[in-house]
């Protein structure tokens, strides 16, 4: 058998139909650096048959958003040491807004020693998963992903706008849950249901949210690994499909000043890996000690990781009172008020949400840390506070307000650092306080119409 044939078999089915029996063109060899930004090589499907690993090296970690490095991220220094990448196949799913025959293959990353690097998201989740299962448990998450559709933005001094829709104008902001909002920019969203079947992606539904523009689009609840490679496929196929009909898609947390921001909620449960049964429902149904503990753990350590769940100064923004996010961890039961939400469900489907991350988060990390409170809670028997009744909006505002008190907080926090590793959380914090040291050189408008004239 040849090697593309060879290559060929060891595709999902997804892929396999997508291909139809024609060659691959060319693979996407890809994995998210801290950002959540694809990073990889693009090559040859032919040349990809013929490889088994190919080489990046660790720098991809240390970058900011803004291109510079955090050169002093790792004691060691700055040296640059080839990282060696795998395919993972299970991931290798077409690209079908591509001209040709495209898959995309996130990969695997190790040292030279065989050992995972620490401070590569997608392993830092894998770890906190197997810290749930090496005491019998397997944790499910269902996430929440909201973003904005906007109109071409080329000139970052212009303030963002709602794209225009098929009548002809902008979209309106305040009408959740409508559907002919949703029908304005019906094109857009046909691609994405479109391109997500092609892809074998699951949607379970979507929905027009509060901001002028603002999506909703819900996913099945399933292995935190695998959603959180889906969501990064996702915010690449949804950036793509915006851009086929001249707008764009935005996963900032607050992109347009006076609109609600965009939330990743994550609904969290937990089986017993050798019955498959939720260890939030005892037999009766009824609520056990472990579903306290977990609220408990996430009401204990979320302040720890909101530098997480919260990576730009942008994402701060969000945490408005009144405005469809969190200001504290208080929890309630069915209270979109509160930061941790009790959904109505049955006993299999006892859960909590998280109401906490941003959209802008990098899924891995979010889904990790936020997985770790909840872990950190269960093993320590944390006891959660009252659940909330009423408007939470009324309670103390007690989740850090900005990035620089929030990195305190994580270095701060040893049973955190533990969960999730102390190399990642040092490079980790390396790389935002370069960020933010960055944004602290720059004078905003509200500075110069304020300040110029009048101090």
């Amino acid at each position: 058998m040849s090697a593309m044939g060879s290559l060929i078999d060891r595709l999902p089915e997804v892929a396999q139909v997508y291909l139809g029996g024609r060659s691959i063109d060319e693979v996407e060899c890809i994995v998210a650096d801290l950002a959540g930004v694809a990073r990889g090589k693009a090559m040859p499907g032919a040349k990809f048959a013929t490889q088994t690993r190919f080489y990046l090296p660790n720098s991809i970690f240390f970058q900011t958003i803004t291109g510079d490095w955090a050169d002093n991220a790792l004691d060691a220094g700055f040296t640059e040491p080839d990282m060696v990448l795998t395919p993972d196949f299970d991931t290798a799913l077409p690209a079908p807004w591509t001209a040709d025959w495209t898959l995309q293959v996130i990969h695997d990353i190790d040292d030279q020693q065989g050992q995972p690097v620490p401070y590569a998201p997608r392993n830092v989740l894998k770890r906190v998963v197997e810290l749930y299962n090496a005491r019998g448990w397997q944790p499910i998450v269902a996430p929440e992903m909201e973003f904005y559709l906007v109109a071409p933005n080329t000139d970052p001094a212009r303030e963002i706008e709602p794209p225009m829709g098929r009548s002809g104008r902008r979209a309106a902001a305040r009408q959740a849950y409508s559907m002919s909002a949703v029908d304005e920019y019906g094109p857009v969203i046909d691609d994405i249901y479109d391109f997500a079947e092609a892809m074998g992606l699951e949607i379970d539904g979507i929905l027009q949210e509060g901001g002028a523009g603002q999506i909703e689009l819900n996913l099945r609840h399933g292995d935190p690994v695998r959603l959180a490679d889906e969501m990064f496929y996702f915010k690449r196929m949804i950036r793509e499909a915006a851009l086929k009909h001249d707008c764009y898609a935005t996963f900032m947390a607050k992109p347009i000043e006076g609109e609600p921001g965009s939330a990743m909620h994550i609904h969290h449960s937990v089986v017993e890996i050798e019955t498959g049964q939720n260890i939030f429902s005892d037999a009766q149904g009824d609520e056990t000690p472990a579903f306290g503990h977990f609220i408990g753990g996430m009401q204990r350590h979320l302040p720890s990781v909101i530098a997480l769940l919260a990576p730009y100064v942008n994402s701060y923004r969000r945490y408005v009172p009144d405005f469809a996010a969190p200001i504290n961890l208080e929890w309630g039961r069915d209270n979109r008020t509160t930061g941790l939400r009790v959904p109505i469900s049955d006993a299999d489907g006892r859960r909590v949400e998280n109401r906490l991350p941003g959209m802008d988060c990098n899924p891995y990390l979010g889904i990790a840390a936020s997985l770790a409170c909840g872990y950190l809670g269960l093993v320590g028997q944390i006891a959660p506070g009252e659940p909330w009744v009423g408007d939470a909006y009324t309670g103390d505002d007690n989740i850090p307000r900005g990035l620089g008190a929030a990195l305190d907080l994580l270095r701060g926090d040893d049973a955190i650092r533990d969960v999730l590793g102390h190399a990642f959380c040092q490079v980790y914090a390396a790389v935002k306080d370069l960020e933010y040291n960055e944004f602290l050189q720059v004078i905003s408008p509200w500075e110069r119409e304020h300040l110029l004239m009048n101090v």
